[in-house]
C-alpha cells in the first residue's frame, strides 16, 4: 500500500544500505528543483527560492540516507506503479503528485515575478516549520514501512501485513497526514499565499485517497480491521 505498515521487513527487501542512492537522489533534487523554481521566476535573483532550494537539497540527502539505512528496499518499492494497483489510484495518485509539484512554480510566479498576494515575512517562518516537520514525518513513515508504495494495492507477493509501530502506533495513514503540512509549508516558505490553492486541492484528494485505501485495507488485508479498532484515527488523533 502507499501508506500502510508491516510488522517485519520481507527477506526480499533486506538489502545493504547504499551510499550511492542518497547521493543520486540529492543530485536529481539539485537538477529538478531549480527548473521548477527559477524558470517560472524568470530570474535567479530570488532569495526565497535559493533558501528553499538549499534546505530542500539538504533535507533530501538526510532523508534518503536515513531510508537507505533503515528501509533500503523502499526505493525499489516506490519505483512506479506495480501490478494490482487500484484503477482509481492510477488516476488519483498522479493528480495529487502534480498538484504538490505545481506549488513550486506557482509560488515562483507569485512571489518572484507577479507579486499577486504578498505575504508577511513571519509566514515564511511558519512555512519552514510546517515544511520541515511534515518532511520529517513523511520520512519517518517511509523508514518504518517497506510497503509504502507509489500506488494503493495489497502486496500479497511481498508478505503484506499490518504493523503498529512508529507513527502508525498513533494514526493509520501518517504519510498522508504529514504530507499536508509539508505541502502548505512549501507555499509559505516560498512566500506565496496563492500557492496554497494546489496544496488545498491536494489535501482534499489525499482525504479521498485515504478513505479509499482504508476501505481496501479493511476488506483485503488480514488484521487491518483489528488494527483500525485499536488505532482509531486516520490522520489526527482525536479528530479524524
Amino acid at each position: 500500500m502507499s501508506d500502510t505498515d508491516t510488522t517485519t521487513k520481507p527477506a526480499s527487501d533486506a538489502r545493504e544500505p547504499s551510499v550511492l542512492r542518497p547521493i543520486l537522489i540529492t543530485c536529481i533534487t539539485m537538477l529538478v528543483l531549480p527548473l521548477l523554481l527559477f524558470w517560472p521566476a524568470g530570474t535567479i535573483d530570488w532569495r526565497r527560492g535559493w533558501l528553499f532550494l538549499s534546505i530542500a537539497v539538504i533535507g533530501a540527502y538526510f532523508a534518503a540516507s536515513h531510508i537507505a539505512r533503515e528501509n533500503p528496499g523502499l526505493f525499489a518499492a516506490r519505483a512506479g506503479f506495480k501490478r494490482g494497483t487500484k484503477p482509481w489510484d492510477l488516476i488519483l495518485a498522479p493528480i495529487v503528485t502534480l498538484l504538490i509539484v505545481t506549488i513550486m512554480p506557482l509560488a515562483a510566479l507569485d512571489d518572484a515575478r507577479f507579486h499577486w498576494a504578498p505575504q508577511p515575512d513571519w509566514l515564511q517562518l511558519l512555512g519552514y516549520a510546517l515544511f520541515c516537520g511534515g518532511f520529517a514525518g513523511v520520512t519517518w513513515a517511509q523508514s518504518v514501512n517497506p510497503f509504502f508504495e507509489a500506488g494503493v494495492r495489497i502486496q500479497t507477493e511481498r508478505g503484506h501485513h499490518v504493523i503498529d509501530t512508529g507513527p502508525y502506533a498513533r494514526i493509520r495513514h501518517p504519510g498522508y497526514a504529514f504530507a499536508i503540512p509539508m505541502s502548505a509549508g512549501i507555499a509559505l516558505s516560498l512566500g506565496s499565499l496563492v500557492a496554497l490553492i494546489p496544496a488545498a486541492l491536494a489535501t482534499i484528494l489525499l482525504a479521498i485517497r485515504t478513505i479509499g485505501e482504508d476501505a481496501e485495507l479493511r476488506t483485503s488485508l488480514p488484521g487491518y480491521a483489528e488494527y483500525a479498532a485499536r488505532v482509531k484515527h486516520r490522520w489526527l488523533p482525536g479528530v479524524w
